[in-house]
């Protein structure tokens, strides 16, 4: 095998930091971080093992089981913060106040967050909870990008069709279309966010 072949087949060298609810236990560190956020159901968790061409994160049989902000090490450039999903129903309401209470105090106090990965299923719609999002990234002035998750359940020109309806949606131009399954698009994006968001 080539060297080019043989470093595209490597794991990348993402590690798991540590979990955190209140800003005193987040990393002390001042490399770039970038936010994960999604629906339980969104294939976060996939999507980041994905990307790390390894199993980093957990994924659960459960939708919403994850209830803490966790932070990984992205080939030791900056970190992915795998925040706990939402849109659950089965969580009580004084669960559903403390995780809008760690989801905005992590979103508007990080000094090092740099950038918002919205996780959706591209069979989803842009609801009111995915323009919450959008309103913290938009308050706090860092930038935004959308990941349609399981692209391989569509066809090439539905897969298309969603980017298209996406972007018209969310008033957004980042927005990418990737597989898990197949492991497509996950470069894409890993490529965008370290370009535009990580080494700026």
């Amino acid at each position: 095998m080539g060297p080019v072949l043989l470093a595209l087949a490597m794991p990348k060298t993402i590690q798991f930091i540590k979990s955190a609810v209140l800003a005193k236990d987040y990393p002390q560190s001042n490399k770039a971080e970038i936010a994960i956020a999604g629906r339980s159901n969104a294939g976060k968790s996939s999507f980041i093992n994905a990307l790390a061409k390894n199993k980093v994160a957990k994924v659960s049989s459960t939708p919403g089981k994850t209830r803490l902000l966790n932070f990984f090490s992205m080939e030791d450039s900056y970190v992915l913060v795998d925040m706990p999903g939402y849109g659950f129903a089965s969580r009580s309401g004084d669960e559903m106040a403390e995780w809008h209470q760690m989801i905005e105090t992590y979103l508007m106090t990080r000094e090092n967050l740099c950038g918002l990965l919205l996780v959706m299923d591209i069979r989803r719609e842009w609801t009111r909870d995915e323009e919450l999002l959008k309103k913290f990234s938009d308050q706090r002035g860092f930038p935004m990008a959308v990941v349609l998750t399981k692209a391989d359940k569509l066809s090439r020109n539905q897969m298309l069709q969603a980017v298209a309806k996406m972007k018209r949606a969310c008033g957004l131009s980042a927005v990418f279309a990737v597989s898990a399954l197949k492991k497509n698009g996950q470069d894409e994006v890993e490529d965008y966010i370290y370009e535009n968001w990580v080494k700026t």
